[in-house]
């Protein structure tokens, strides 16, 4: 048990990390200093662990027996009035998290191939948190692709559609994840009662992740 969480956490840590300070960096080149100057663009995780997103949510879908796991951490303050573009530096800054968690999945598949040097027992503990950090980074991605704001695919949806359909969209932010948690855990709870499969989330979530992962392993030789 200690051993397969050890495989996990810190993949999982640095995936959130990155994934935040690249927004607030990504923000800071654009002409907002809001996160840089409240010290968000750190590699500290303590500054962006949520509660619920880093460890409660997580939890909740390992109980419900979820076909995959996810999180969140605490968004990095963006102000994107700041920005000097707003609504196209809007898309680049949305674009900054998962564009490094996909990086990071490239990263640990290139560095799979270095692990056959390690001796036992390390061989298998390294090769473990890379093969789980290529996971967990591209679900990230995946998962904060989705078109519902605040989630970063919201964001770049926002920026891209014509006012009349962004704007709609744009409302919907306060209520984003409320609608997300929803996706996830009551449609298929209601599905289970009807009889039919409703869990539309995790299986696009799923099925994306698997093709993008397979993309890397070709690109990066591991098949």
């Amino acid at each position: 048990m200690l051993y397969t969480a050890s495989t996990w956490i810190l993949p999982a840590i640095l995936a959130i990390t990155l994934h935040e300070a690249a927004h607030g960096y990504a923000a800071r080149i654009f002409g907002d200093t809001t996160a840089w100057a409240l010290g968000r663009v750190t590699l500290n995780p303590l500054k962006h662990i949520d509660p619920f997103g880093t460890i409660i949510l997580p939890g909740l879908l390992l109980f419900a027996h979820s076909p995959f796991l996810f999180g969140y951490a605490k968004p990095v303050p963006v102000n994107f009035a700041r920005l000097r573009n707003p609504k196209i530096d809007m898309v680049w800054v949305a674009l900054a998290g998962p564009g490094t968690n996909i990086v990071l999945a490239v990263n640990s598949a290139l560095l799979l191939h270095l692990t056959r040097y390690l001796p036992q027992p390390a061989l298998d503990w390294a090769a473990q948190n890379l093969i789980n950090s290529i996971l967990i980074n591209v679900v990230l991605a995946v998962f904060n692709m989705i078109p519902i704001p605040p989630l970063d695919g919201g964001r770049v949806a926002v920026g891209l559609l014509p006012p009349p359909v962004s704007r709609p969209l744009a409302e919907l932010e306060p209520y984003g994840f409320f609608i997300i948690l929803g996706f996830i855990f009551v449609l298929p709870l209601l599905g289970q009662n009807l009889g039919l499969n409703l869990n539309f989330i995790s299986t696009f979530i799923s099925s994306v992740s698997r093709a993008i992962i397979g993309e890397i392993a070709a690109l990066t030789g591991l098949r």
